[in-house]
């Protein structure tokens, strides 16, 4: 089994009424809070949307490297003639971009619905964020994709990557050896990552992607 340490943090405000020194220090705890945990469990309000005080604390997690999963709260109070959870799901996941592979759960904490699901998915983005890949089956994995689809030429120049590995940090970090890695730009780095996620499960994980000189 798992022992959990569950930090509940006081709802952050916006700016503008963060007024009160009290409300402040809670901001900062909240803050450090997401510093120090393992995964963020975002809990939002299906009334209101996914505001930008929201995505602030969102964008902190994923900073900060943690594992994220999203809880839309009050989901029993919405109107569903006007949305379904799919659209309601897409919109957030139109804000979140590109870092979209984040589990979306509709709760509610009155009537408990799918709490404990919500905790269960904690517990495998916990797993998804310690995964390790062994290096042989990566390079099996990842050379033939980048063979296939290569980064485009830069200059009449060629970029060959010949090995890759995952780094042993606590987060998932990848690192590809290339002869001109400097030339690599953020969307084959983004192809490379959405092709890691299509065949490992970082759910609710954030992934550096490095490209140095072999």
């Amino acid at each position: 089994g798992h022992e959990f340490v569950l930090v509940d943090t006081a709802g952050m405000r916006r700016k503008s009424k963060v007024n009160e020194d009290l409300e402040f220090y809670s901001v900062m705890r909240s803050i450090r809070a997401i510093e120090h945990s393992d995964v963020c469990i975002l809990m939002i309000d299906a009334t209101r949307g996914f505001e930008g005080q929201d995505q602030s604390i969102f964008w902190l997690a994923e900073k900060n490297r943690k594992g994220v999963v999203i809880l839309v709260n009050k989901w029993d109070l919405v109107e569903k003639d006007t949305m379904s959870t799919r659209d309601y799901e897409a919109r957030i996941r139109q804000e979140i971009a590109p870092f979209t592979d984040v589990p979306i759960l509709f709760v509610s904490a009155l009537t408990k619905q799918r709490l404990l699901k919500a905790l269960e998915t904690a517990v495998e983005v916990y797993e998804n964020r310690k995964q390790r890949i062994a290096t042989s089956k990566f390079n099996e994995l990842m050379l033939p994709i980048i063979e296939h689809t290569p980064p485009p030429a830069l200059k009449g120049k060629y970029i060959k990557i010949k090995y890759c590995m995952q780094l042993p940090t606590p987060t998932p970090q990848f690192v590809f050896f290339a002869n001109l890695p400097q030339y690599v730009k953020d969307p084959y780095k983004r192809f490379i990552e959405n092709k890691l996620r299509e065949n490992y499960n970082f759910s609710g994980v954030p992934i550096d992607i490095y490209f140095r000189q072999k």
